[in-house]
């Protein structure tokens, strides 16, 4: 998706007037080390080269950036955090105009109803201090404190406290956002509210939220960090324990205050999570006697919110995968109550672990548990269409140096193995670990959603303006 040299030069003419008072907030192609400081893709092994990276500090700024692009017929995606897996905050092709939301930092409180508002360039890290120092507040949101909540909060938002609360984007109240036409508006349960369903889950495609009012808990007095390390023999006899995990998580009963995950890397494998209560508590659900194991055992209980969430941020995976850029490939699938994965399946994927060559010691195999309250909300509420997941696998795999095409084909065998063990299944994926080479993405990120949302993109946004390769189509 080149641009002509009009069409550039349009396009700069018009936005160079926008920040006429700040040159600095626009990158064009043509500046130096346009891809180091301005761009900044997260995927080393997709190249994207945007027409125009702006940095705007108010939501009148951000609408005539977008009108800009619509006079020149670009497409326009923001950058809150700059984490898409396919560097669709970029466009996820050449010639986007991509609006940084880093200046968007506003935060207040309202203590009577502890709503907090705040800007949509906020990342998860600075907003959980923001919730905890103003008020002892939080909302549940995953654990990499680098990713940026515009997009977190837009696409799902899942994470340990989600069994109790619902995803990130089930906090969110209203926001504002600039639309395709430029207009300004906000969007709620009472105000444009097929809008306000698009953009909790799919608002890549609908418009650009500057900020978001959402309502709060209380932040976890005291939790209990647990984590099984399993280091010794071969991948293969690591399936029993995993078996085990599988069938404590599966029961409807579980106690919501439990989060868990396994990952499974080159070192072995790892069962970790954070129970939201006390030890005597975590210790009555008998979880690591349930999982039979030999194991390296670490327990330890903390009183303080921002402690545990740095916790979150020490997972091993998490260290090598959430904010350093890389080339890298990852794939995902959506589990049910009635697609659980058989014995047999199990023990063919971790054989397979063993066996494969896999062209990088940087893999991981991450399954989170899910569930909870996550699954009380109507899929009719929003556009996240996950609503009967009860755990994910995410797939990832960094190349050392580059992606070779064997690492890819390591993990699209990993999805194949699981579909082959459980046949018929409409697996569905998890639009943020966004995966370019699905045949329908559209469908596995948004299911029986997708029709609405695409009667809505045509309604808000008929000449698809907001676009990236898997955003949202008009009907």
């Amino acid at each position: 998706m080149g641009n002509s040299p009009s069409t550039s030069s349009a396009l700069q003419t018009c936005l160079n007037g926008v920040f006429a008072n700040n040159r600095g907030a626009v990158s064009y192609p043509s500046d130096p080390f346009y891809q180091l400081n301005a761009v900044k893709p997260y995927n080393l092994d997709i190249p994207v080269t945007p027409a125009a990276v702006v940095r705007p500090t108010t939501t009148e700024d951000v609408s005539k950036v977008v009108q800009c692009a619509v006079a020149s017929g670009l497409k326009v995606q923001p950058r809150s955090g700059g984490h898409s897996y396919a560097n669709y905050c970029l466009g996820g092709q050449d010639g986007a105009v991509v609006v940084d939301l880093v200046n968007f930092q506003k935060f207040e409180m309202n203590t009577s109803t502890w709503f907090a508002t705040f800007g949509a360039g906020t990342l998860l890290g600075d907003l959980t201090e923001r919730l905890y120092t103003n008020g002892q507040r939080a909302i549940a949101h995953g654990t990499c404190p680098q990713v940026g909540s515009g997009g977190h909060l837009t696409i799902g938002g899942l994470g340990p406290l989600s069994r109790q609360y619902g995803a990130a984007l089930d906090h969110v109240e209203e926001v504002e956002v600039v639309l395709a036409n430029g207009t300004i508006t906000r969007a709620s349960e009472s105000k444009n509210s097929d809008l306000f369903f698009a953009l909790k889950g799919a608002a890549a495609g609908f418009g650009i939220i500057t900020e978001f009012v959402v309502h709060t808990e209380p932040a976890p007095p005291s939790t209990v960090n647990y984590a099984y390390h399993i280091q010794l023999g071969k991948k293969s006899s690591f399936a029993n324990t995993f078996a085990a995990w599988q069938d404590i998580i599966k029961d409807p009963s579980l106690d919501r205050k439990l989060a868990s995950q396994v990952i499974i890397m080159e070192l072995g494998m790892i069962i970790s999570g954070t129970y939201f209560g006390t030890q005597e508590q975590y210790n009555a659900l008998q979880f690591e006697q349930r999982l039979a194991q030999n194991a390296t055992v670490s327990i330890h209980t903390l009183d303080n919110w921002l402690g545990t969430v740095s916790n979150w941020a020490e997972n091993e995976a998490l260290k090598l995968i959430g904010g350093i850029p890389g080339p890298f490939y990852s794939k995902s699938l959506a589990f049910t109550q009635n697609t659980l994965i058989p014995y047999k399946g199990i023990q063919d994927l971790f054989k397979y672990f063993d066996s494969a060559d896999k062209g990088t010691p940087l893999w991981f195999v991450i399954f989170d548990l899910e569930g909870g309250k996550v699954n009380d909300i109507p899929l009719s509420q929003t556009a996240y269409a996950h609503r009967d997941a009860l755990f994910y696998v995410q797939t990832y795999a960094i190349g050392i140096g580059v992606l070779l095409d064997k690492t890819r084909a390591f993990l699209n065998n990993i999805n194949k193995i699981i579909q082959d063990a459980i046949p018929g299944v409409d697996f569905g994926a998890y639009a943020g670990y966004v995966d370019p080479t699905l045949p329908n993405g559209q469908h596995s990120y948004w299911g029986s959603n997708l029709p609405r949302l695409q009667q809505i993109k045509t309604l808000y946004d008929p000449r698809d303006t907001f676009h990236n390769p898997q955003s949202v189509r008009p009907a």
